[in-house]
C-alpha cells in the first residue's frame, strides 16, 4: 500500500495520542494538517509561528520517534506556517521551516569525590554556596553535525570529530586539535562533537569553555585560595572542549594548571578537544611540555571552503530559514565571497534582511549591492607573521635577518616598524609581540613603538616608510 501524507500523519497521531494527555493532544495536535509527503520528508501545516516553536520545544522528541517509526531513521519533518493577511495581502501565504529534531541541552549532575576535604566543591560556572553540582555543558544545540556540511576543506576534521563523538576517549585522536583561520567553523565543529556525545551518551559530562574564560576562572580560584577545587572540578569532566587554546599564550600559571588537568583526563580515558587559529608548531609562548601533548592525538586543519561547499552552505542556510532564492543569485554570492563561512552566512542573511525589510524582491542587482558593501567592509585578519613578511619584503630583508640580534640601522628600523604595526593591528600583548619578533621583551617593544612615533614627526623618509607599509597592510 502506497503511503500518503495523510496516512503517515494519522499513524503518527495514534502513536502520539497514546503517549500524552488528552488535553495536550487536543490543543497541540488536532489543529495540525498533513500537507505533503516527498521521499522521507513529511510536511505539516500549523496555525502560527508560536505553535511551531511550542512543538519544537516540548514535543520534538515524541514527533521524531513517531515519524521514525513510519518513515525510517532518515525521516524529516517540515512545518508550513499559515500566515494570514501579512503586509496587507488578502491571500494568506505560508512560511516553511524544518524541524530541529533535537531537544534542548540539559545540565549534567555529577558526584564530587569524597576524598575532597571541602564538602562544597566550587563549580566555577555558578554562584558559590550551591551544594548540588550541576554542570551545564555550555553547548549550543544549533551547532550540530547535521548543519556542518562536509567538503574537501573540512573532511578530515569532520570525520575525526565524528569518530571522537562515537567513542569519546576511545580513539587515538586524543587530544583532537582543530585549527584554521577565522570563521571556518572551528567552534561549530567543537560544539557539534559535544552535542553528538550528549545525544549518544547522556550520562557523560561534557563541558565547552573558551580558553579566555578558563583563564579568568583560574585567576579567580587563586584569588579565593581554592585552586585545588578548580582542578578537582575539571577532573570530573568526561569530554572537555577548550576553544581558542592559543589564548593560553604567555599565561604560565594557567598553562601549568591546564597541564595537570590535561594529564589527569588523558590518563583516565577522558576526551580532550581543542581549537586554535594555528597549528601547534606555530604557537608562541606555550610551554614545550604542553605543546608536545597537543601533538599526541590528531591535529586537523580547516581550510577555506571551495565553490561547491559554499553553494551547499548557502542552500542549507536558506533551507533552515525557510527562504527561497533563485539559483543564479546563490551562485553569485558563492563566487564572490570566498574567505570563510562566517562572512558567507553574514552576506546571505544581509541579503534576506534587505529584501524583507524593504519589501524588495531578491534580484541579482540587490545581491550585487549587498555583496559589494559586505566585501568592502570585511577586514583582513592580520597576524604578526604576516606583518613581519610585509616589512621584510619592503626592506628587502629575509625574516631571519629581521629577527636577528644585529644592530645595523636599517635592520633595527625594520624590526621596530614590525613591532609598531604588530601593536597597532593585532590584539597580542607586548610580551607576545616581542617573543615572536626576535625573542625580545615587552620593554623593547614599548621602546620601538615610542621611537617610531618620534621619527614619524621628525623624519620625512621614515614617515614615508610607515605610510607605505600601512597601505600594504590595509589593502
Amino acid at each position: 500500500m502506497t503511503k500518503t501524507a495523510q496516512s503517515v500523519w494519522e499513524n503518527c497521531l495514534s502513536f502520539i495520542k497514546d503517549n500524552i494527555q488528552d488535553q495536550a493532544y487536543k490543543t497541540w495536535f488536532e489543529p495540525i494538517k498533513s500537507v505533503e509527503l516527498t521521499d522521507n520528508a513529511l510536511y505539516i501545516q500549523v496555525p502560527s509561528k508560536f505553535f511551531y516553536e511550542w512543538l519544537e520545544e516540548h514535543y520534538v522528541k515524541l514527533l521524531k520517534v513517531a515519524l521514525t517509526k513510519e518513515l525510517g531513521k532518515n525521516a524529516k519533518l517540515l512545518y508550513k506556517i499559515k500566515m494570514e493577511n501579512t503586509y496587507g495581502n488578502k491571500q494568506p501565504f505560508t512560511e516553511q521551516l524544518p524541524s530541529a529534531n533535537r531537544v534542548p541541552m540539559k545540565p549534567q549532575e555529577v558526584d564530587a569525590p569524597f576524598k575532597n576535604l571541602n564538602p562544597e566543591l566550587k563549580n566555577p560556572f555558578v554562584i558559590p554556596g550551591i551544594r548540588n553540582l550541576k554542570i551545564e555543558s555550555q553547548l549550543n544545540a544549533n551547532y550540530s553535525f547535521d548543519n556542518f556540511l562536509e567538503g574537501d576543506s573540512n573532511r578530515l576534521a569532520r570525520s575525526a570529530g565524528m569518530a571522537v563523538a562515537n567513542k569519546p576517549g576511545g580513539t587515538s585522536f586524543n587530544p583532537l586539535l582543530i585549527f584554521g583561520g577565522v570563521g571556518l567553523g572551528k567552534t561549530h565543529l567543537a560544539h557539534a562533537i559535544g552535542v553528538e556525545v550528549k545525544d549518544k551518551y547522556p550520562e557523560k559530562t561534557v563541558l565547552y569553555i573558551s580558553a579566555e574564560i578558563f583563564t579568568q576562572q583560574y585567576i579567580d580560584s587563586v584569588k579565593k585560595n581554592n585552586r585545588n577545587d578548580f582542578i578537582h572540578f575539571y577532573q570530573l569532566i568526561d569530554v572537555l572542549i577548550i576553544d581558542d587554546v592559543q589564548f593560553l599564550s604567555g599565561k604560565s600559571g594557567t598553562q601549568d594548571v591546564f597541564f595537570h588537568i590535561f594529564n589527569y583526563l588523558h590518563q583516565n580515558g577522558k576526551q580532550v578537544i581543542l581549537t586554535s587559529d594555528k597549528a601547534p608548531v606555530d604557537m608562541q609562548d606555550i610551554e614545550q611540555r604542553l605543546l608536545s601533548r597537543f601533538k599526541w592525538g590528531l591535529s586537523a586543519e580547516l581550510h577555506q571552503p571551495d565553490y561547491e561547499t559554499r553553494i551547499s552552505i548557502l542552500k542549507n542556510i536558506l533551507y533552515r530559514d525557510g527562504v527561497e532564492i533563485p539559483e543564479d543569485i546563490i551562485e553569485y554570492v558563492a563566487r564572490n565571497i570566498k574567505s570563510n563561512v562566517r562572512e558567507l552566512e553574514g552576506a546571505i542573511i544581509s541579503l534576506i534582511a534587505q529584501s524583507s525589510f524593504n519589501k524588495k524582491e531578491v534580484t541579482i542587482e540587490l545581491a550585487k549591492s549587498v555583496v559589494e558593501k559586505f566585501v568592502k567592509n570585511v577586514k583582513r585578519e592580520i597576524s604578526i607573521d604576516y606583518i613581519q613578511k610585509i616589512v621584510s619584503d619592503y626592506f628587502q630583508l629575509d625574516i631571519e635577518t629581521l629577527q636577528s640580534k644585529t644592530r645595523k640601522r636599517h635592520v633595527v628600523q625594520a624590526r621596530q616598524l614590525a613591532m609598531f604595526f604588530a601593536k597597532k593591528f593585532t590584539k597580542a600583548s607586548l610580551a607576545n609581540i616581542g617573543s615572536q619578533i626576535g625573542d625580545r621583551d615587552h620593554a623593547t617593544v614599548l621602546h620601538a613603538c615610542k621611537t617610531v612615533d618620534n621619527l614619524v614627526s621628525t623624519d620625512k623618509q621614515f614617515k614615508k616608510f610607515v605610510e607605505d607599509i600601512n597601505k600594504k597592510l590595509t589593502l
